[in-house]
């Protein structure tokens, strides 16, 4: 765990929230209370809450009960205001989208395509049906091969383990960007976008400066955006690729990490 002198650091104005793992149990599927309540008191005192996840905007009614100031959603390739005012949008290169479909004939390959209002999986593999159980979601409907919408995929994910990721990347889609959060699948994005990209355009939209953000996270996708924002929070339960590049390790989302990193940095 890093120390740090909090004393040297502005007043914040927003925090960042990634979802699964650092909002959300990966043990219960629900919003710890203490971190319900953290919310509820950083909104009191002005501060700006601004979720930052891999889902998508319509996988995200588990959480709407929570007053929110914005999402980033796509990690960062759909940026909407809780208001609906869509802010950035981004899809993958279409061309990246057909040679994933064409591997997928010729090799084994699960995949998903996530759109603005849908999402579509390739096959049903007990694998793809455990992996949706795991994030309280329901599987997908099966794309039609023969008529796959390439020019409007926000995000994809690939199930491949981690030592084949980066071939892949190369070969097949070469004009995005992976990031993973677990050994399973690989987030893919347009390539240069990630979390960070979503953080500054809603610090842009508040007029907030980057020096007086915060943020959350667990994953390998989250990396961009705790070492951009000026804290950079992993929970206790995060990969050890992010305790290793964040400012500060907190305790596991549920022995209330966020209330006590919040409060450690006197925020609260």
């Amino acid at each position: 765990m890093n120390t740090l002198n909090t004393d040297i650091f502005p007043k914040i104005k927003a925090v960042f929230f990634d979802v699964d793992g650092t909002l959300i149990s990966f043990k219960t599927n629900k919003i710890p209370e203490s971190t319900q309540e953290s919310i509820q008191k950083l909104r009191e005192k002005g501060i700006k809450v601004i979720v930052a996840t891999g889902r998508s905007i319509n996988s995200l009614d588990h959480i709407k009960h929570i007053t929110f100031d914005g999402y980033i959603t796509f990690n960062g390739g759909y940026c909407i205001t809780t208001d609906g005012n869509i802010m950035f949008k981004q899809t993958i290169d279409s061309s990246d989208i057909q040679k994933l479909v064409d591997y997928s004939q010729n090799f084994p390959l699960s995949f998903s395509l996530m759109y603005e209002d849908k999402v579509e999986i390739n096959d049903a593999t007990p694998e793809v049906v455990g992996m949706y159980a795991d994030v309280n979601l329901p599987v997908p409907p099966i794309l039609d091969k023969e008529n796959v919408d390439i020019e409007n995929v926000l995000q994809a994910n690939i199930f491949l383990g981690p030592d084949k990721e980066k071939s892949f990347m190369e070969n097949v889609m070469p004009n995005s960007t992976s990031s993973r959060w677990t050994p399973l699948f690989a987030d893919v994005n347009p390539g240069g976008i990630s979390k960070q990209n979503g953080i500054e355009n809603f610090c842009r939209h508040f007029g907030i400066d980057v020096s007086e953000t915060m943020s959350f996270g667990d994953g390998g996708n989250d990396i961009s955006m705790l070492k951009f924002t000026k804290i950079g929070v992993a929970m206790g339960n995060a990969n050890e690729n992010v305790k290793e590049i964040a400012d500060f390790v907190t305790e596991e989302v549920d022995n209330h990490g966020i209330e006590l990193a919040l409060v450690h940095f006197g925020i609260l």
